[in-house]
């Protein structure tokens, strides 16, 4: 299995809370084969409350992935937060299809989290990737300029002749 640093061994944990921290670079998310991000920084805190007959995770994540925007394949660091909570149960098997619920046999003595954290942060970054220059304007590139001169132009002015079939319509839309 990799990422062993993951692997929590809760077997020769007292019962209460207990506080795992990681620092997520990029070669966490190589090792799953996840190209998308140029970089990544992330802070994860795991927090698994042990009980006597089951466990809580509590998985809190926050940092930045750089990614290349949509719009003009500049990157930048797009800021993420993201938090889990998973039930782990024991059982005659080995169960994850629930994504609440995590099933482990009554033999297993520790859990790797990775894949929930992997998870986690995939999904924790936006689908439509934009640079914070575009939204705001300042940032200058060529392919926002060609974008600019490609944006279809106003059709005409209202100083134009318009088809006065439509006239008497449109007053109707401004008389209120």
């Amino acid at each position: 299995m990799k990422l062993k640093e993951f692997f929590i061994p809760f077997s020769g944990l007292k019962l209460g809370k207990h506080e795992f921290v990681y620092e997520i670079d990029n070669a966490f998310f190589e090792s799953f084969e996840y190209q998308e991000f140029n970089g990544a920084s992330v802070k994860v805190t795991a927090i698994l409350e042990k009980m006597s007959n089951m466990m809580e995770l509590e998985i809190e994540a926050e940092g930045t992935v750089n990614v290349d925007c949509d719009m003009t394949g500049e990157p930048f660091d797009q800021p993420i937060h993201s938090d889990l909570h998973l039930v782990i149960k024991f059982g005659e098997e080995y169960n994850d299809e629930d994504d609440e619920i995590l099933i482990i046999p009554h033999g297993e003595y520790q859990i790797n989290i990775a894949q929930y954290i992997y998870e986690m942060l995939v999904l924790a970054v936006p689908q439509k990737r934009v640079h914070p220059g575009v939204l705001d304007g300042t940032l200058k590139s060529e392919i926002l300029d060609k974008l600019e001169e490609l944006q279809p132009k106003e059709e005409k002015k209202p100083s134009e002749k318009t088809d006065p079939r439509w006239d008497d319509l449109k007053k109707l839309l401004t008389d209120k």
